[in-house]
């Protein structure tokens, strides 16, 4: 942002914003959601994306500031094989792949994906709780400089609200334990996912506008995005009304 004043305006709208969604049976996802897109908003980044653990210490996607499918494979791909997420997840300790051509023999499979959506550089920031990583917040430039200091610290910032919604989610819950709770958060993912599909394919859209309905519907109607997204995947009727007011509102 050009000036202080707008960034401390933005930045400060933002908070705002995410301190009105955590009150009372919030939406984890849709939390998720936000602060992804607030990362692209408030520092220079061209993407976020948010990653996290389960059970067994195996990470998936749990947000993304954009829903193109081929961004969600290469978050899912570093989770599943290579990548300085993995390594900030293992370690608890931020990295940064500044100029990825650099970064070639250590993940080539992730550098040549990147790379591909014209991604330089990387930042991979941990979600720390005490001493566990329960995930990562990952920030893709398309140059090769990183991000300064000061938007790092920001960007952290993000990281550990992240973590806090999480822990406000489960005191909410009462008697859920964290491992269950981090399961069912990703579950919840994985069947956005499926519905994703399935209004693309019913509507013809991309599957970035297709979450974008989901989404508008579920704020309107006060539901949480896995519950519309259950309802989606096996009512057609249910996706067809998805659509209907998704063409409404425009």
């Amino acid at each position: 942002m050009s000036t202080t004043v707008p960034r401390e305006s933005a930045l400060t709208a933002a908070f705002i914003d995410i301190a009105d969604t955590m009150v009372a049976d919030y939406d984890l996802i849709e939390v998720a959601h936000r602060l992804s897109r607030h990362c692209v908003d408030l520092l220079d980044v061209a993407a976020a994306g948010l990653l996290l653990a389960d059970g067994q210490g195996r990470l998936g996607v749990l947000a993304s500031s954009n829903e193109q499918a081929r961004l969600i494979e290469l978050f899912q791909s570093q989770a599943e094989g290579q990548g300085p997420c993995l390594e900030c997840f293992h370690t608890g300790k931020a990295v940064s792949a500044v100029d990825l051509s650099r970064w070639w023999e250590r993940w080539p499979r992730f550098v040549r994906e990147a790379r591909r959506l014209s991604f330089q550089t990387v930042h991979a920031l941990p979600m720390l709780l005490r001493e566990h990583t329960v995930g990562t917040l990952n920030l893709f430039r398309t140059g090769i400089t990183p991000l300064s200091a000061e938007d790092l610290a920001l960007g952290q910032a993000l990281a550990d609200i992240t973590t806090i919604a999480i822990l406000q989610e489960r005191a909410l819950a009462h008697t859920e334990s964290l491992v269950e709770q981090l399961q069912g958060a990703l579950n919840s993912r994985v069947i956005i996912e499926q519905a994703k599909g399935v209004l693309s394919r019913h509507g013809r859209v991309s599957v970035d506008d297709a979450f974008k309905a989901l989404r508008g519907y579920a704020r309107a109607h006060n539901v949480f995005l896995a519950e519309l997204a259950r309802e989606v995947v096996s009512d057609e009727d249910q996706a067809l009304e998805v659509f209907r007011f998704a063409q409404k509102v425009r």
